[in-house]
This record gives C-alpha cells, structure tokens and sequence, in this order.
C-alpha cells in the first residue's frame, strides 16, 4: 500500500470529485466538511489503516450529534471517498466490504405552500412593482417577481436558478436549460404566457449584456444572485403581505411536485422535470398529496351511495 499524507488524500480526491466528475461546489463543500471531520475525529490514526470496527464506533457517535438525514450523507461521504482509494490502489480493499450502514430514516414529508399563499406573496410582489418610484425598484421588483413565478412554475432548485446564465433561457421558444446535481441536463418549457412576459420584461429592462454565460438573475452589483439573497427578498415581501407562514425557496418545488400529483400527472413526469435520478425520491410526494386522496375517498368511493336510514 502506498503511504501518503491523509490532508493530501482528501484534498487529491476532492480535486477529483470537482475536475473529473464535476460536483457542484454546494457538494464539494459538504464532502470536505464530512471528510476533514472524520479525520479530526481521530487525528493519529491514518485514514488507510482504519477498520470496520472504527468506522462503525464512528458511525454510532455521528448518531448522537446530528439528525439521521445528515448521518446518511455523512456515511456516504466517507464510503465515497474509501471507494476512490481502493480504485486507486491505494487500498486493497475499502472497510466498507464488511460494514453495514444502513439504517431506518425518519419519513420527514416535504412542506408545501397553499396555493392561495403563492397567489398572495406574487400579488404583493406585483403591488409593489406598481407603486415603484425609481427605476432601480422597477427593476428589482421584475426581477423579485420573475423568479418567484419561475421557482413555482418549473419546480426549479434554488441552487439551479442562482446557477442559470444567459443562454440558459431562450425568451423565444419559451425553454429553459437546466444544469442539475451531477451537471445533468433537463429542459423545461414555461408555457405560460403570464410567466414567460415576466421574465421578458425583467431582462428587457436590464442594460443589453452579450456574454451568453452572464448570470441571468442579478445583483444590484451585477453579480448572481445567492441562494441568501432569495431567502432575504422572500421574507421581505411574506412581511409586506402580512404571510405568517415561514416560507422557503424549497418549497415551491415541493408545491409544484404536489399540485402536479393532486392533477393526476404520472410520476414519472414529474420525476423527469425535477431532475431526479431515481423515481424513489419522487414518491417522497405521495405522501404529502392528500388533498387528493380525500377527494377519491369522498367521492369515488360506493360507500357514498349507501342508503341505511
């Protein structure tokens, strides 16, 4: 087995998760995150001679500090990276052959939004951009308003709007080009008129800007906009609009995976415009499309036509 420095094994395989198979910096941060704690958890013993019973007696402290979701991504971190060392020779076998990590999570069902909340927060949002005085709130409330009505329309990861370029969005067609987790690619139509004028005006009122990969959503100082920045803007105008509800960008696409259901749109639709690898992390969903459920069993059941008295 080679000897080598266990920062430097960490950081050669976080150089290759970003330039060989292309992870986003959101899960390249988590992954270095994971990676430096489990090596700090036991400083003097080196990454390639820890055994399944260390890995395991680690595990078992992880589930006294964290929620079994960050657990399950922290396992998965560490059982990535034993992978890549074994692909690499640089051991002959990852520990991870003889260990058994799962275990049972807790169902935690997405939040949504009711509906006539979005109706509010966007008609608020609208207000304000009539009542604008200068042109740098006209601006910003089109924009405000774009990508709330894009996140609800397209079902899109706040991570992959703040991504979206200039070529990203073709004013024309009415396509959207999305880069998703692992830069798999989806295109998604907004085939709604309202919405499509929206994102017209906003970038019509924005000084003309060549460079097809400038951020489509910006700054005040031209830059992206951030995941924090969209958080601040929301709670902003849920304020204005007197919404109690704590509202996050999340959870539109939980909306909008969730109305699609309740309308009876197969799944696996819906799995294809949220960019899902596998089908299994879309059914999270049924749970939560109750709504529809209540109107089967209220109205398509034969108990209704029952007559006992």
């Amino acid at each position: 087995m080679k000897s080598t420095n266990d920062t430097s094994l960490i950081q050669a395989y976080l150089d290759y998760c970003k330039y060989n198979k292309r992870l986003d910096e959101k899960t390249l941060k988590a992954y270095a995150i994971d990676l430096r704690h489990f090596y700090m958890a036991l400083p003097d013993q080196p990454l390639i001679s820890r055994t399944p019973q260390t890995i395991e007696s680690y595990i078992s402290s992880l589930h006294t500090l964290y929620k079994p979701r960050t657990v399950k991504r922290k396992i998965a971190s560490i059982k990535a990276f034993y992978h890549h060392l074994e692909y690499r020779d640089i051991i002959a076998i990852t520990p991870f052959t003889k260990l058994q990590t799962r275990f049972r999570e807790p169902l935690i069902l997405p939040k949504t939004i009711p509906l006539l909340t979005i109706e509010q927060l966007l008609a608020e949002i609208y207000t304000q951009h009539s009542n604008a005085k200068t042109p740098y709130r006209q601006v910003h409330t089109l924009r405000d308003a774009a990508i709330i009505e894009l996140l609800f329309m397209t079902g899109i990861r706040i991570s992959e709007l703040c991504s979206l370029r200039n070529h990203s969005i073709n004013l024309h067609t009415g396509t959207i080009l999305i880069y998703g987790k692992g830069d798999k690619e989806r295109r998604l139509q907004i085939t709604n008129a309202n919405v499509l004028s929206i994102l017209i005006k906003y970038k019509s009122s924005m000084p003309f800007c060549p460079d097809p990969y400038a951020p489509f959503f910006v700054n005040q100082n031209g830059t992206a906009v951030s995941d924090q920045s969209i958080r601040r803007m929301i709670r902003k105008y849920c304020k204005l609009a007197n919404i109690n509800l704590h509202i996050t960008p999340h959870m539109f696409r939980h909306t909008f995976a969730t109305s699609l259901l309740d309308a009876d749109v197969d799944i696996r639709y819906i799995q294809e415009m949220l960019g899902h690898s596998s089908i299994t992390t879309t059914e999270i969903y049924t749970h939560v499309s109750t709504a529809k459920q209540t109107d089967i069993l209220t109205n398509k059941h034969p108990r209704k036509d029952f007559r006992l008295v």
